[in-house]
């Protein structure tokens, strides 16, 4: 994540080959997804687990978010229903390994489109324009990046996002480092961080859960540019090409913007306009 001079800085088709038959021939089922032209019994869909308001595993076993709201149109439009989607958690650092092996079919978890991805995987989209930002509490009188000298500055272990402020912005910030959101959340709650940054989806997807509503707020900072797209196997240019298809589609009918409210509203999220396919904002 590169910051902005002016401020500061993821449903899933595994691919499964076709079963044979016990005679040796092919029976033409697609059990797994693989077809680009969908209609198998299952797909794999890569996403994340952790994120509220983006990609997460409830307690119940159910899936929730933005991303898998993304994902569950897109699916539909290649030819699966609902039931017949697999959820794979993708993290981070495997998204790129997760496509290669042929894991999922595509991915849609918070994965930003850079020139370095591109190189190892092709993107439909973006569907999703995000910024780096600040999550405060309510009342606090942190508005700019550089109020957070001297203030105690959380994210987690790992990201380049409060680094690239503390280098470029506020070189007295401290840095606290945790191992997850959900943790750098608790310490904002209880007055152990005074603030805690990461792209404002992300921020704006805790803050709209029912124990945090109200509590939070972001500055509106927008520090970085972070266009979301949906990772698919580097050459599959068919696969592409049908779910930017498809995003076109759950943007012009009103799906997107339903989306959007439904999974970010609670934390009065000012979120940018649907993207055009193929807009990258740097």
């Amino acid at each position: 994540m590169k910051l902005r001079k002016v401020t500061a800085a993821a449903a899933t088709a595994l691919v499964l080959s076709l079963t044979a038959t016990a005679c040796g021939g092919d029976d033409g089922n697609d059990e797994s997804g693989s077809g680009s032209s969908g209609g198998g019994d299952k797909i794999k869909i890569g996403i994340k687990y952790d994120q509220p308001g983006l990609g997460l595993k409830e307690p119940s076993g159910d899936f929730s978010g933005f991303d898998v709201d993304v994902a569950t149109y897109v699916a539909k439009e290649l030819g699966y229903e609902p039931d017949q989607i697999e959820w794979v958690e993708t993290k981070s650092a495997d998204r790129e390994n997760a496509l290669a092996r042929g894991d999922v079919k595509f991915i849609a978890a918070t994965y930003s489109i850079t020139d370095e991805r591109k190189e190892k995987v092709d993107f439909a989209g973006p569907y999703l324009l995000a910024h780096q930002d600040l999550l405060v509490k309510k009342d606090s009188d942190i508005t700019e990046a550089t109020d957070l000298n001297n203030k105690k500055l959380c994210s987690v272990a790992g990201s380049t996002s409060a680094q690239n402020i503390k280098d470029e912005l506020a070189p007295d910030a401290q840095l606290r480092e945790n191992g997850t959101y959900s943790e750098c959340i608790a310490g904002l709650q209880s007055g152990a961080v005074d603030a805690l940054t990461t792209d404002d989806s992300i921020l704006a997807g805790f803050a709209a859960q029912d124990q945090y509503q109200g509590q939070f707020k972001l500055t509106g900072l927008k520090l970085s540019n972070e266009n979301y797209g949906v990772g698919v196997k580097k050459g599959d240019t068919e696969t592409v090409n049908k779910i930017n298809e498809a995003l076109e589609k759950m943007v012009s009918d009103g799906a997107w913007e339903t989306a959007v409210k439904d999974n970010f509203g609670p934390a009065e999220y000012k979120n940018e306009p649907a993207p055009k396919i193929g807009d990258i904002v740097s």
